[in-house]
């Protein structure tokens, strides 16, 4: 159960005046069409053995991933590479369905994003999904430690100028949920089945079950896949 306070109307979960940390891929945008050609044209200089859709791990940092792949001395100068190429794919993100539309309903100082992804990608992404620049964007090079340890949504609820437990964080991938849980926030909304495998609160198939009403979040539990 939440352990933000909440209320459970009909068949909607109500929480008010949370502060709202979301993930970038896989809850606001569907870039796995941006990332999976970006990561092809990397690995096939640099970990030809390495296939994106069979073998990235969610929800880590990039430069974790590259520096296990060619080793902290090459990471470095790999890891811009494969940013470059990231940047130069970002067009063909998607919207996950709902999610410009809550997002632009949000007070600007009520959200954030906490991404593994690099600041210069997750805007990109961000921009060619038509979502709204967020006013908080915590990014891979913002911290020392990244997913699964707490430090992003620390920072992120930080930045909203709120107490973690007084916020509601939004993953789709195991590492980010157990981040969530470790910082210590109120309540854990898993977006996509996928996310079932990390335990949250509420699980949503997209943000269209998801809305903001007068400073209250509603999730609709009829939408919910568990």
């Amino acid at each position: 159960m939440p352990k933000l306070s909440h209320v459970r109307n009909g068949e909607s979960w109500e929480f008010t005046g949370a502060g709202l940390l979301f993930d970038c891929d896989g809850v606001l945008v569907d870039s796995v069409a941006a990332a999976a050609p970006a990561w092809a044209a990397w690995a096939s200089r640099h970990a030809p053995s390495f296939d994106f859709l069979r073998d990235a791990p969610h929800g880590m940092r990039p430069s974790e991933v590259v520096a296990g792949l060619v080793g902290p001395e090459a990471a470095i100068d790999a890891t811009a590479e494969l940013i470059a190429l990231e940047i130069e794919a970002a067009v063909h993100t998607s919207e996950i369905p709902g999610a410009a539309r809550l997002v632009a309903a949000l007070p600007r100082d009520a959200w954030a994003v906490v991404t593994s992804s690099n600041r210069a990608v997750a805007m990109a992404r961000l921009r060619s999904s038509d979502i709204a620049r967020p006013q908080v964007l915590v990014a891979a090079e913002d911290v020392l430690r990244g997913k699964p340890e707490p430090d992003p949504y620390l920072l992120g609820a930080h930045r909203l100028a709120r107490a973690p437990e007084d916020c509601v964080v939004f993953e789709d991938s195991v590492p980010g949920i157990r981040a969530a849980r470790a910082a210590g926030v109120g309540v854990v909304i898993g977006v996509g089945a996928g996310s079932a495998d990390g335990d949250p609160d509420l699980i949503v198939a997209d943000l269209r079950s998801v809305r903001w009403r007068a400073g209250v979040l509603v999730v609709d539990a009829a939408a919910a896949l568990g």
